[in-house]
């Protein structure tokens, strides 16, 4: 671990160099790329300064305990030794983790697609809630959420909402949200106060790039179509709406919410190219579905992980066994306890299986 810890050092401090000399400086492409790699390595970088700083410090702690001392001085650098030794245990636990096999899609915007899915008008009511928390948790980030289709229910909720979360680590915290949530309130069109269940669906894609997804004219098909419901002027006068269907998948993406075709189309492309780079994704994790077994799951839309319980306060992820008794609190974007123990558990499961390689 060590020999690759200096090995990366030794990189991020010529990455230094390199973003000094001016011949860098002048290139748009080396810059933004020594940059990045810079950026992704300074956080183990700088745990390994430390690990060798207090790893010195405990040396010489030890070495001085071997010293005649008076018995104040000794306890006083027995103390000393005690919490060096366990500042350098949870600097070693730190690297493991930093060192773990990063997700390249991990600083990626997300395209979120949300649906009503059983439970007809309470499941489009509850698909609205959960994008309400979605769009919270995104505030405590400092990402920024567009809309960029919807389709509303008779009684405010969402058919399907389909969004960008654009900020730095958007994926790397919402892609264990992927699955069938599922709800369990009184809803508001039951007049004998029974509880039902109701489901939404969640996917979560990272944003991709044209050069990752190439979509050539040829393999598409564009149709135009008035735009409905809440848009202004432009609602049904003016065929703004785009649909754009990839022949070659039969995948199909569409727009409506933008202010012109062009950035309707744009849009439509985006969504588009996600999907398509999710099925191709989901397609090689099937392929080792047998051998790898993993508890925060696969990101198949129909896998059930998580219930909302109103009577309770209750949300379960299922996935992990993790019961929260403050469900409003995490319908109001406090979904932080959450994610951390996903990541944590997806962290652990990658460091078995690096140390059974």
């Amino acid at each position: 671990m060590l020999d690759r810890l200096q090995a990366l050092a030794d990189r991020y401090e010529k990455l230094s160099e390199l973003l000094c000399d001016p011949d860098v400086a002048s290139d748009p492409k080396k810059l933004r790329d020594y940059s990045k790699e810079q950026s992704d390595l300074q956080a183990p970088y700088a745990a390994y300064t430390e690990y060798k700083q207090v790893s010195e410090q405990l040396d010489d702690a030890k070495v001085m305990q071997n010293e005649k001392l008076d018995d104040e001085m000794r306890e006083m650098v027995k103390m000393e030794i005690d919490e060096l030794s366990e500042r350098k245990t949870e600097l070693e636990a730190e690297i493991q983790v930093l060192l773990l096999p990063k997700d390249p899609n991990d600083d990626k915007n997300v395209i979120v697609e949300i649906r009503g899915a059983a439970g007809g008008d309470e499941a489009a009511l509850f698909a609205s809630d959960l994008y309400r928390m979605y769009t919270k948790f995104a505030d405590t980030q400092g990402w920024k959420v567009e809309v960029m289709e919807a389709s509303e229910s008779d009684l405010g909720g969402f058919k399907e909402i389909i969004f960008m979360v654009a900020g730095k680590g958007a994926y790397s915290k919402l892609k264990y949200e992927s699955g069938a949530h599922r709800v369990q309130r009184i809803p508001v069109t039951e007049s004998g106060g029974r509880i039902h269940t109701s489901t939404s669906t969640v996917a979560v894609m990272p944003e991709v790039e044209e050069v990752e997804v190439e979509i050539l004219d040829k393999d598409i098909r564009i149709d135009t179509f008035c735009s409905s419901g809440a848009g202004g002027q432009s609602v049904n006068t003016t065929k703004s709406a785009v649909r754009v269907l990839h022949v070659p998948t039969g995948i199909m993406a569409q727009c409506q919410d933008g202010k012109s075709q062009n950035e309707n189309k744009a849009k439509a492309l985006q969504v588009l190219r996600a999907r398509i780079s999710d099925i191709r994704r989901q397609e090689e994790e099937a392929k080792y579905a047998g051998e790898r077994k993993s508890k925060v799951g696969t990101g198949d839309r129909s896998e059930r992980i998580r219930t909302y319980n109103y009577p309770q306060s209750r949300v379960t992820d299922h996935r992990i066994g993790l019961t929260l008794h403050k469900l409003d609190s995490v319908l109001n974007g406090d979904m932080e306890e959450i994610i951390n123990a996903l990541t944590l558990t997806a962290q652990t499961e990658l460091m078995e299986r690096e140390n059974m390689a």
